[in-house]
This record gives C-alpha cells, sequence and structure tokens, in this order.
C-alpha cells in the first residue's frame, strides 16, 4: 500500500463510523486488530473490536468533523485528528451518569497499516475535558 491507499483506507474506516455502519468499519480491521483505547488497556481481535463498537453505540451517539488524515509514504502508518460532537446517552462503567449530555472534544487517532487493512488503532483524547463537558 502507498501513502494514497493509507489515506483511502483510513478515510473509508470514518466514513463508515459517521455512516454508523459497523460492518464497513470491521471490514477494514485485520482480524488481529490491536485497539488502544484511551485510558484503557490494548485489546486484540476483530470480534473485541466489534464487541467495543456495540458498547459504545449502547452509549454514545457521536459524529466526526474536520477530519484530518496524514499516512506515511510508504503507507504502512498513518494518524488522524478530528472533533468528536457527541451525546452520552447511557451510563458508562465508572463514569458519570448519562442524561443525554452532549460534548464537543478534539481527539487523534495512529494507526499501523498492513495487508491493506488497519492493524492498529490507538485513540486518544483529553478524558478530563470530556469529564468536565458532562458535568462530572
Amino acid at each position: 500500500m502507498n501513502q494514497q491507499g493509507a489515506i483511502a483506507l483510513i478515510t473509508g474506516y470514518y466514513d463508515a463510523f459517521n455512516a454508523g455502519d459497523n460492518a464497513a468499519m470491521l471490514a477494514c480491521l485485520a482480524d488481529d486488530v490491536a485497539h488502544d483505547i484511551n485510558q484503557g488497556t490494548r485489546q486484540s481481535g476483530k470480534d473485541v473490536f466489534r464487541a467495543f463498537l456495540a458498547h459504545m453505540d449502547r452509549c454514545y451517539s457521536e459524529q466526526l468533523a474536520d477530519i484530518v488524515i496524514m499516512a506515511n509514504a510508504d503507507g504502512t502508518r498513518g494518524a488522524a485528528e478530528f472533533v468528536v460532537h457527541g451525546t452520552y446517552k447511557a451510563t458508562d462503567d465508572g463514569l458519570p451518569e448519562a442524561n443525554g449530555q452532549t460534548y464537543v472534544l478534539p481527539a487523534g487517532a495512529f494507526f499501523d497499516l498492513r495487508d491493506g487493512q488497519i492493524a492498529r488503532v490507538s485513540v486518544y483524547y483529553n478524558l478530563a475535558e470530556w469529564l468536565r463537558q458532562v458535568g462530572a
């Protein structure tokens, strides 16, 4: 894969995210995908990622805006910066009670790419700022 292919893959991943199309997101991932969750541990595998998406869909409604995607020349690494516009729908374990609070939060992600698929995605955002916005 080259730089353009990497950008196209990550763009497709985020297009699927914004469309709420979990199947299309999962199609972008390697079977052994590593997922580094903000403030959490690394999870591995497409089935675990599928469960993560179901959990996120239950607790949050999110759209990403102002997405900027970058990739290295050989298409093995990528990054994205974006703004999350969300609604906290259902209380997530260990977090404040949800009551429909909305939030706008800058975030970013880093990717390892292999054989035309995403092999690692690491997402980062400011949890303290999210907590402030939802009234913690």
